[in-house]
């Protein structure tokens, strides 16, 4: 009994389990519609035959009407007792008449204006069938009343509107009933007559009808329609599952998984679509946070290292005042290179997480290096190299003023550091079609052609003497900037180089019209 109750309760879990599941829905759904569209249709066709069996009854007793006016039924006047008797005229000896008039007087009645039944001078009977009596009888008044309305709308002789009704016996069985009115023979009074045709067999066919659209089609058609909504959904959920496992094994190890995509071009696919970028932003982030890592723990391990050794000789070694300053001195030195390696890494992750936001207004950015130009002759002449500007007019750009005053000095110190006494460093800037191009040009050592792809990635030093004592002891990250600033403005940037014969930098920036933008006034900055 406890296993029955375990085995029932997990059935129970499971039913719920996928009841509550995506592709039980669609299925349900899919198929509530089904049936519902199916018992419209079932609906519709029993209506449709329901109409064409009564079309059929209808039309039967306008027949029957038809060859009772024929000449076979007529109302005279018994010359014997001077009462209206019904008159039935046709050949008795001829099977198909006599059947005719067999069918007529199976549901008939006949009287009198008043609404008194007349007699059948045939049978000399009242005009009035047994099967008629039968059913549901009509007062007298209101077969006077069917009269005078009949009498009221039509002339005699003039064929009229008939009446329609249906009426059930003592059984159950149901009759289409006509009645109208006919004229004596002097076309003098009127005569009420209904006709009458059982409908038993026209409710047998739409009782079988009902049995066998109801009971045997639609629950058959509801469990295809089942059957098709599982398999349609199943097959329409399939990428949806595939999402699902792939989010289950994707892990920090394995960002590089994707799904493929079925070139549908539906919500599906958009899906696939977006749950892939998603997977290329994490990756990126990732991917930064380990560069992030790497860089951190390579860059600060010389300063750190140094720093240990330093102060481990001076405790070992120093006995002097002096020896113990110039030990703290170089750690000192040390520790400041430090600073700045940790200051430009996070303003770095900063940046390329999105995290810096742009300031961006109307800049001239002829006035920009004019500025920076004025700012860096000192430097040159000191340097023993020539610095010249060349800026066009119009060269307006949406940009923020910081960012683009750090990229051009980060691009003047390094052509300052690699330019030999001597050499030349020029700068221009002048617009274009839609963009604004500034050139940073120099006449330095140059950079080799397999380092150019390389250049602008973290912490990467083109290896080489340089014209400053030892170059490589910068940080790496100077360029690192000058392209994401680049980036984040919507630009491009190429470099040219010949070792030995300078270097070029070719910057594109979206120009912007002179009155597009407020003019942005030139903050006091720290370009260092």
């Amino acid at each position: 009994m406890r296993l029955r109750a375990r085995d029932l309760y997990r059935l129970a879990r499971d039913v719920r389990r996928a009841s509550r599941g995506l592709r039980f829905r669609l299925t349900a759904t899919y198929a509530a519609l089904f049936v519902l569209m199916l018992v419209g249709a079932v609906w519709l066709a029993r209506a449709q035959l329901a109409g064409s069996l009564e079309t059929l009854a209808t039309d039967s007793l306008d027949e029957d009407w038809t060859a009772l006016k024929g000449n076979i039924l007529r109302i005279e006047r018994n010359p014997d007792s001077g009462a209206y008797e019904a008159y039935w005229y046709y050949d008795k000896d001829d099977p198909d008449e006599t059947t005719v008039v067999l069918d007529i007087k199976k549901v008939l009645l006949i009287t009198d204006s008043a609404g008194k039944v007349i007699e059948d001078h045939e049978t000399e009977a009242p005009a009035v069938s047994t099967v008629y009596q039968g059913l549901p009888q009509d007062t007298p008044a209101q077969i006077q009343a069917r009269v005078r309305q009949w009498v009221t709308a039509h002339k005699p002789g003039q064929a009229g509107k008939p009446f329609w009704m249906q009426k059930r016996d003592h059984a159950g069985k149901l009759f289409q009933i006509r009645a109208a009115v006919m004229w004596d023979e002097k076309r003098h009074d009127p005569f009420y007559v209904e006709l009458g045709t059982s409908l038993a067999k026209n409710e047998e066919i739409l009782r079988r009808y009902s049995v066998m659209t109801f009971a045997g089609v639609i629950p058959c058609a509801t469990l295809l329609g089942w059957l098709v909504g599982w398999l349609v959904a199943g097959r329409a959920l399939t990428p949806v599952r595939d999402v699902a496992q792939t989010a289950q094994r994707i892990t920090g190890s394995n960002l590089g998984l994707r799904i493929p995509s079925r070139h549908s071009g539906d919500e599906l696919d958009y899906l696939i679509l977006t749950f892939n970028r998603m997977i290329e932003r994490l990756e990126a982030s990732f991917g930064q946070m380990k560069q992030f890592s790497a860089d951190v723990s390579h860059e600060l391990r010389t300063p750190i290292t140094a720093i240990r050794g330093q102060l481990e000789v001076a405790l070992m070694t120093a006995g002097t005042t002096d020896q113990y300053r110039e030990a703290m001195f170089n750690a000192l030195q040390d520790i400041d290179r430090l600073s700045q390696i940790v200051r430009a890494l996070l303003l770095l992750s900063q940046a390329e997480s999105g995290q810096l936001a742009l300031a961006r207004a109307r800049l001239d950015l002829g006035l920009v290096l004019e500025d920076l130009a004025e700012q860096f002759q000192i430097p040159a002449e000191g340097a023993g190299v020539q610095l010249t500007a060349q800026c066009a007019a119009g060269c307006f750009i949406d940009a923020d003023r910081v960012q683009i005053e750090r990229m051009i000095t980060n691009l003047l110190s390094n052509a300052l550091k690699f330019t030999p006494v001597g050499g030349a460093i020029r700068l221009s800037a002048r617009p274009l079609d839609a963009s604004v191009e500034l050139v940073v040009e120099d006449t330095g050592r140059g950079i080799a052609a397999q380092h150019l792809p390389h250049i602008f990635d973290r912490f990467y030093r083109v290896p080489g003497s340089g014209t400053a004592p030892a170059p490589e002891q910068g940080l790496g990250l100077g360029l690192s900037f000058v392209a994401w600033i680049v980036r984040a403005h919507d630009g491009v940037i190429d470099v040219e180089s010949t070792p030995g014969k300078g270097t070029r930098f070719t910057i594109k920036l979206p120009a912007v019209g002179a009155a597009a933008l407020p003019e942005l006034a030139a903050p006091a900055t720290d370009l260092a």
